[in-house]
C-alpha cells in the first residue's frame, strides 16, 4: 500500500517561482499526494496568477523540465485561514479528498512567516488529508520526478526514522550540491550544509543533524508527539530545532543521497532589507539558549562577540553600499538584543 504524502508550500509574492515548483511536482513519479499551497498575504496578484498557471493558461518554461498541457486544467479548491476555523469548512474537506490533479489553495490574511504559515498548512492537512508524510517544500524549488519516491522508501525501512532530506542542488550550477544535510556545530552556533559528499559520493542513507527545510519530509506522528515549527523564529532555523527536538524525541535525521531537487535560495527573504540578518542572528541565540549545555553556550558567547559579530561586522562594512549599511547594523544589532537580552 502506497503512503500518501501531503505536501506544503508557501508562497510569498513570488508566483513564477511558485508555479515553476508546482509544474515539476505535478510531474513525479510517486503516485499519492496532496497539495496545500499557502499564500502569505501576497500583494503581487499571486492568488490569479496561480490560478491562471492551474487552467492551463499559463505555460511554464524551465530548464528542469518540458511544460505538460495534459495534466490540466488542476481544480483549485480555496480556503481562507479563517474559514479553516469553521467546522463546516472541515467537514467539506474531508467529503471532497484531493488527488494529484487537484490543488488546496489557503489564503492566509497576513504574512505569518515560515514558520506559522507551514504550521497552518500541517493543521490542515492533518485534521482532514490523514497524511502519512508532511513534505515541506519550498516554492522556489524545482525537484526530481523520483525524489519522493526515494525519501519514502528510506523512510518506510525504519519506524525510527523521523525527518528526512534529499540531495539539495544549487538552481544556477545544477551539478553543484548545495545541501547534502547539515551539522550543528554546538560550540560555535553554526550549521553549515554539507557538501563534501560529493567527492566521496555513496547512494546509502546517512544520518545527520538536521536537514534543511527547503525540503523537508517527516512523517506524520512526529507532529503530534513533539509539536509543530515554533512559531516564534518566523523564520531560520526553525526547521533545525524540529530537528533538534526530534532527536531529543528518539527519531533518527536521515540524509538521502538518491532524492534530488534543486533550490534558488534567498528568493523570498531577500526581498525584505535587513530580514535575513535580524532573524537569522536572533533565533540563533534563541536556539542555542534552548538546546545547547551551559557549557555549549558559554563557548558560543565567546566565539560570537570574540568573532563572529566582528566577522558580520567586516562583511558589512566590506560588500554594502554606505545607504544600506546603517538598515543592515540596526537589523543584527537588534537581533543581538532581542535574541540574547530576551
Amino acid at each position: 500500500m502506497t503512503s500518501r504524502v501531503a505536501f506544503i508550500i508557501l508562497n510569498w509574492n513570488g508566483w513564477e517561482d511558485t508555479i515553476e515548483c508546482l509544474e515539476s511536482v505535478y510531474q513525479i513519479a510517486y503516485p499519492l499526494y496532496d497539495i496545500v499551497l499557502l499564500d502569505n498575504g501576497s500583494k503581487d496578484d499571486s492568488i490569479q496568477k496561480i490560478k491562471n498557471y492551474a487552467e492551463g493558461k499559463v505555460e511554464v518554461k524551465s530548464t528542469f523540465f518540458s511544460y505538460s498541457p495534459k495534466n490540466k486544467p488542476i481544480y483549485v479548491k480555496e480556503y481562507s485561514k479563517n474559514e479553516l476555523e469553521s467546522s463546516v469548512s472541515i467537514k467539506e474537506a474531508n467529503n471532497n479528498p484531493v488527488s494529484r490533479n487537484n490543488l488546496i489553495l489557503i489564503k492566509n490574511d497576513d504574512n505569518y512567516g515560515f514558520a506559522e504559515g507551514n504550521n497552518i498548512g500541517i493543521r490542515f492537512a492533518l485534521n482532514n488529508l490523514n497524511p502519512d508524510y508532511i513534505l515541506l517544500l519550498n516554492n522556489d524549488t524545482v525537484v526530481d520526478p523520483y525524489f519522493l519516491n526515494e525519501l519514502v522508501n528510506v523512510a518506510e525501512n525504519d519506524s525510527h526514522i523521523g525527518v528526512l532530506g534529499p540531495t539539495v542542488h544549487e538552481y544556477k550550477s545544477p551539478q553543484e550540491i548545495q545541501s547534502a544535510g547539515a551539522k550543528i556545530y554546538w560550540n560555535k552556533g553554526e550549521v553549515i550544509n554539507l557538501t563534501s559528499h560529493e567527492s566521496k559520493y555513496s547512494d546509502e542513507p546517512e544520518d545527520v543533524d538536521c536537514v534543511i527545510g527547503c525540503a523537508l519530509l517527516a512523517k506524520s506522528e512526529l507532529f503530534y508527539k513533539i509539536g509543530f515549527l515554533n512559531k516564534d523564529y518566523f523564520a531560520y532555523l526553525e526547521e533545525t530545532e524540529l530537528c533538534v527536538r526530534a532527536r531529543k524525541a528518539s527519531y533518527r535525521i536521515v540524509y538521502v543521497p538518491k532524492g534530488k531537487i534543486w533550490h534558488k535560495g534567498g528568493a523570498t527573504s531577500n526581498k525584505i532589507t535587513g530580514f535575513t540578518l535580524y532573524h537569522h542572528t536572533r533565533n540563533k541565540f534563541w536556539f542555542m539558549k534552548k538546546h545547547s549545555s551551559k557549557k555549549q553556550y558559554s563557548l558560543f558567547l565567546i566565539y560570537f562577540f570574540g568573532f563572529r559579530m566582528w566577522l558580520i561586522i567586516g562583511g558589512i562594512l566590506y560588500r554594502q553600499k554606505k545607504s544600506d549599511m546603517k538598515p543592515s547594523f540596526i537589523s543584527f544589532f537588534k537581533g543581538i538584543k532581542d535574541g540574547a537580552m530576551i
